[in-house]
């Protein structure tokens, strides 16, 4: 869990996670203002709730990882399937 290799697997699994929170808020139209099958607008999004759900999603996501650490012995994997080279 204190090695470069764990964080970057756990940085990458976190952007990974704060983009599907974000997919999937724009998806609802929660932050874009749209409701039913309206064109989402790039312009018209609402940048600063979608930077927090990101930043949510990936934080979910480190503390996933840091918890799964210690049971799958030093991957950010709880089933150990990735493996970190020490």
């Amino acid at each position: 869990m204190f090695t470069f290799a764990f964080w970057k697997a756990a940085t990458e699994r976190a952007i990974k996670s704060g983009a599907q929170f974000v997919g999937l808020t724009i998806g609802g139209g929660i932050a874009a203002g749209v409701s039913g099958n309206e064109v989402i607008n790039a312009f018209l999004l609402d940048y600063p709730t979608l930077g927090g759900v990101f930043l949510g999603g990936a934080l979910a996501s480190y503390v996933t990882s840091l918890i799964s650490a210690p049971i799958s012995g030093g991957s950010p994997s709880i089933t150990g399937s990735e493996h970190i080279p020490s």
